[in-house]
């Protein structure tokens, strides 16, 4: 095996103790959506790629009837490699117009 000998020696230690190698549940503030709320922010995103975090947030809800804060839209964005920005407005630039801007 790959690895630091006291990693895998503290695993085999855990997996005799307590018969599983997984975690123990760990402290904090537990997740306003779940993994299904945040499959569909995913997938509403990728349909509609205008769509800014904070209007996704209105239409949103989390856990418990929660509202859902535009930075949590946010990060569950950014852990799929999304990002909720508004579209660029202004002038396309071509690599012809930028290199015309360099002379």
């Amino acid at each position: 095996m790959n690895g630091n000998r006291k990693t895998i020696f503290r695993l085999k230690q855990r997996l005799h103790e307590t018969d599983t190698v997984s975690g123990r549940p760990r402290f904090g503030r537990p997740r306003c959506t779940t993994q299904r709320q945040d499959r569909n922010l995913v997938r509403n995103h990728i349909n509609n790629r205008l769509l800014s975090a904070s209007a996704s947030s209105r239409q949103t809800r989390g856990r418990n009837n929660q509202r859902l804060s535009a930075n949590a839209v946010r990060k569950r964005l950014s852990t799929s490699g999304l990002r909720a920005r508004r579209p660029y407005i202004g002038p396309i630039l071509t690599q012809r117009h930028r290199h015309q801007s360099t002379l």
